[in-house]
C-alpha cells in the first residue's frame, strides 16, 4: 500500500527546503517499489527559453566552467579565511557550475551552500557522496577528548547491508530519506547508488559499498534506491560505469584493470547499469580503470570514447549527466598509452601522492571531454581544467557543439531542480527534516534486518537466554585504529545493557608491540570472547585484509578459546583469515547504527535474519545465514 502524505506541516517544511513535492511513504516493509511508476525530477517540464538565453550569452570559457565542479568542505569558514577566499575566487572569478560537497555538519553545510549561491551569478548545483545517506558526509564528528558525537543527518548501514536484507523497500526508503534530507541542506545530486558488482573479495576500494556479488540483486536494490531518490527531488548517480567490482587494485592509488571477458561484462557488470538506465537514472559516474575486453586501447574508461560514448551513450542509450570520478585520482592521471596527441607529462602532485609518469591534469581533462564526459569532478587545478576545455576546442580535439551539449545538460538539470527560481534553503527547516527520529528508525530497522549470522557451530548466540542464573563473563576485543573514534563504543554499550560486567579491550593494528599474551590470558578467564574487527576498505587502502600479526592473534584466540565470536564490522571477508572461528557474525559497517544492531542481536534483544549477499570462498556460499529469534526477555544480573 502506498499513501501520499500531504499534511500542511509536511508540505510547509518541504517548501522551506527549496521545493514543494508530495512525499511518498511506504507504510509496510513488504511494499515493492516496482509498483510505483518512475517519475522525473520535480519541475521536469523544461522552460527552454531560460537555458537558450543563457547559452546565447555565455562566453566559451564560462561554458567550460559549467562543466568543472571542485570539492568544498561543509566546515565553518570565516569570510576572511584563505579557504573562503578560494571559494570566492572559484565562483566569482572562474564561474564554476557546481561543487561536490564534502564533510561538514548539517547547519554549517546548509549555511555555506546558501552563501556560495549568493556569490554566483548563475545557480550552482551541489552533489555529495551520499552512499549511506546524508550522514555519510553531513555529520558533526566527535568532540575530543570526551568523544562526544555532535550529531548529523541520518546514517544508513553500507549498501552491502541492504543487500543482506534482500528488501528493496528498505533501499527505496533510504533513497527517500536521503533526498528529503539532502535537499533540505541545498544538495541536489547524490553520487549514489554504487552499482558495482563486488565479485572480487580482494577489492580494496568497493567492498561493502556494493550491494553484493549477484548482478540481479545489485540491479534490483540499485533501481529501488534510484526511485527513492529521484521521486523525492534528488538526482541519483550510478557508479562506477562500467564496473569497478572485479579488481584488486585501488584506483585512487594506481591504474586498475578489469580482466573479465566481454561476455562476463555483459552478463554481470553491465546488468545493474542497464536496469538503472531503464529506471530513469539521471546521472552516471565513470570508472578510472582499464577494461581490455571493451576496448584494447589501454586507457582508463573515463578517458575512453569507445566506452563512454560508444557503449554507454549509443549502445545502452544513456542520455543523462555523465560525471567523471575524481580527476585528482592516480587511476586517471597515471601515464598510459593515450594516442598520438598525448605528450610526455611532467611529475604531478595529485591528492594521493606524486605521479612521476603522468598524463597531466590538462590532458586528462581534454581526454575526458572527448570521451563523452559532461562534468570534470574535483580537478586539482580548477582554472587549468577550465582552460583545458577551451583549449581542446581551439586545438580541434572536440567541437564547441560537443561542449555546448554538456553545458545544456547541466543547465537543464538546474532548471528541472527549480534552481532558476529558488536556490536558497531555509535554515530553520534543517533541524525539522535532517536526522528526524522517524528517519533514524528506518535506518535502525535496515541495520537490524541486515545482521547476518553466517556461522555458529557451537550455538553461542544469543549470549543470554531465559533460565540463565547470571549473564556470562564476556571479553570484548575491539580491533581498530585509534583514529576510528566510534569503533566499539556503541556495540559495547549495547552488550553492557545485559552483561554489566563486560570487559572491553582495544587492539590497535598500528601498535608496534601489542600485548597479545595478556589478551589471551584475559580470554582464559572469560566464558565468551568477542572480536569486533573494524578494519575495512577505503580510499588509501591497498589491501583490505587484516595485517598478518592481527590475523594470527585472532587465529590463536579461536584455537585456544573455541567459544569466541568473530564480528566483522569492517571487511566482511574476514573469515578467510580466521576460518576456524566457531561463530561468525557480519555487522556490516562500523557506524553506530550497525554497532547497535549487532549488539542487540548478540544479546538476543533483536532477531537475526540476514543472508550473505556475497560468498566467502571457499568457506561460505552466497545466501548463507542462520535465523535467530529474539529471546523473550534478558535475564536480570545477579546482585
Amino acid at each position: 500500500m502506498v499513501t501520499s502524505v500531504t499534511s500542511p506541516r509536511a508540505m510547509r517544511l518541504l517548501h522551506h527546503a527549496g521545493r514543494t513535492i508530495t512525499v511518498i511513504a511506504l507504510v509496510t516493509a513488504c511494499t515493492s517499489p516496482s509498483t510505483i511508476a518512475a517519475r522525473p525530477i520535480p519541475n521536469a517540464a523544461p522552460r527552454v527559453p531560460w537555458v537558450d538565453s543563457l547559452m546565447a550569452t555565455m562566453s566559451p570559457r564560462d561554458k567550460a566552467a559549467q562543466l568543472v565542479w571542485p570539492q568544498v568542505f561543509g566546515d565553518y569558514t570565516p569570510t576572511s579565511s584563505s579557504s573562503w577566499t578560494r571559494v570566492d575566487q572559484l565562483i566569482r572569478d572562474n564561474h564554476v557550475g557546481g561543487f561536490i560537497m564534502s564533510i561538514g555538519s548539517p547547519i554549517e553545510t546548509a549555511d555555506k551552500i546558501n552563501a556560495m549561491q549568493r556569490l554566483s551569478s548563475l545557480p550552482l548545483v551541489f552533489g555529495a557522496d551520499y552512499e549511506t545517506g546524508v550522514a555519510f558526509r553531513q555529520r558533526g564528528g566527535y568532540f575530543l577528548p570526551n568523544n562526544i558525537y555532535l550529531g548529523g543527518g541520518t546514517m544508513f548501514p553500507p549498501q552491502m547491508a541492504l543487500g543482506a536484507t534482500r528488501d528493496t523497500s528498505l533501499a527505496y526508503q533510504q533513497g527517500r530519506v536521503t533526498a528529503i534530507e539532502g535537499r533540505a541542506l541545498g544538495v541536489h545530486i547524490a553520487f549514489a547508488p554504487v552499482l558495482d558488482v563486488n565479485n572480487n573479495p580482494g577489492n580494496p576500494v568497493i567492498g561493502m559499498r556494493s550491494f553484493g556479488e549477484d548482478p540481479h540483486l545489485v540491479a534490483s536494490m540499485g533501481a529501488a534506491l534510484i526511485h527513492g531518490l529521484q521521486e523525492h527531488g534528488m538526482v541519483a548517480t550510478g557508479k562506477h560505469f562500467p564496473g569497478h567490482g572485479d579488481t584488486d587494485e585501488n584506483s585512487h592509488l594506481t591504474i586498475t584493470t578489469v580482466h573479465a571477458s566481454r561476455a562476463r561484462i555483459d552478463t554481470v557488470e553491465l546488468v545493474p547499469f542497464r536496469r538503472a538506465i531503464a529506471a530513469g537514472l539521471e546521472g552516471m559516474m565513470t570508472f578510472h580503470g582499464i577494461i581490455p575486453s571493451l576496448d584494447t586501447t589501454p586507457i582508463p574508461a573515463t578517458l575512453n570514447p569507445a566506452i563512454m560514448t560508444g557503449l554507454l551513450r549509443k549502445q545502452l542509450g544513456f542520455n543523462g549527466l555523465l560525471i567523471t570520478d575524481a580527476m585528482d585520482m592516480n587511476g586517471v592521471l597515471s601515464r598510459v598509452t593515450v594516442g598520438q596527441t598525448a605528450k610526455p607529462g611532467q611529475p604531478v602532485q595529485g591528492s594521493y601522492g606524486t605521479i612521476n609518469n603522468s598524463v597531466g591534469i590538462a590532458e586528462a581533462c581534454k581526454l575526458a571531454i572527448a570521451a563523452g564526459a559532461d562534468i570534470l569532478l574535483m580537478p586539482s587545478d580548477v582554472p587549468g581544467a577550465i582552460d583545458a576545455v577551451v583549449a581542446g576546442v581551439r586545438e580541434g580535439r572536440f567541437t564547441q557543439a560537443r561542449v555546448d551539449s554538456s553545458v545544456r545538460r547541466v543547465l537543464e538539470i538546474k532548471q528541472r531542480l527549480g534552481l532558476d527560481r529558488r536556490r536558497l534553503v531555509d535554515l530553520d527547516s534543517v533541524r525539522a527534516l535532517v536526522g528526524d527520529t522517524a528517519n533514524l528508525a528506518i535506518a535502525s530497522q535496515a541495520a537490524e534486518r541486515a545482521i547476518t549470522l553466517a556461522k555458529d557451530s557451537l550455538s553461542l548466540m544469543p549470549l543470554v537466554r531465559p533460565g540463565m542464573a547470571q549473564p556470562p563473563r564476556v571479553l570484548s576485543i575491539t580491533v581498530a585504529t585509534r583514529t576510528d573514534l566510534p569503533a566499539g563504543a556503541t556495540f559495547n554499550a549495547e552488550l553492557r545493557r545485559v552483561v554489566p560486567t563486560l570487559r572491553a579491550e582495544l587492539v590497535n593494528p598500528e601498535d608496534p608491540s601489542p600485548d597479545f599474551a595478556r589478551l589471551l590470558s584475559l580470554a582464559d578467564s572469560s566464558d565468551i570472547a568477542i572480536i569486533g574487527s573494524y578494519l575495512t576498505t577505503g580510499t588509501n587502502v591497498s589491501n583490505p585484509s587484516a595485517p598478518e600479526p592481527i590475523a594470527q592473534f585472532m587465529r590463536d584466540l579461536v584455537q585456544r578459546h573455541p567459544r569466541t565470536i568473530v564480528v566483522a564490522f569492517g571487511n566482511p571477508y574476514l573469515l578467510q583469515q580466521v576460518p576456524a572461528a566457531s561463530s561468525y557474525l557480519v555487522g556490516w559497517g562500523g557506524f553506530p547504527v550497525s554497532q547497535a544492531a549487532a549488539g542487540r542481536a548478540l544479546v538476543g534483544a533483536a532477531a537475526i535474519s540476514g543472508r550473505l549477499p556475497i560468498s566467502i570462498p571457499p568457506l561460505l556460499r552466497f545466501g548463507t545465514g542462520m535465523d535467530r529469534a529474539p529471546t523473550p526477555r534478558a535475564p536480570s544480573p545477579s546482585p
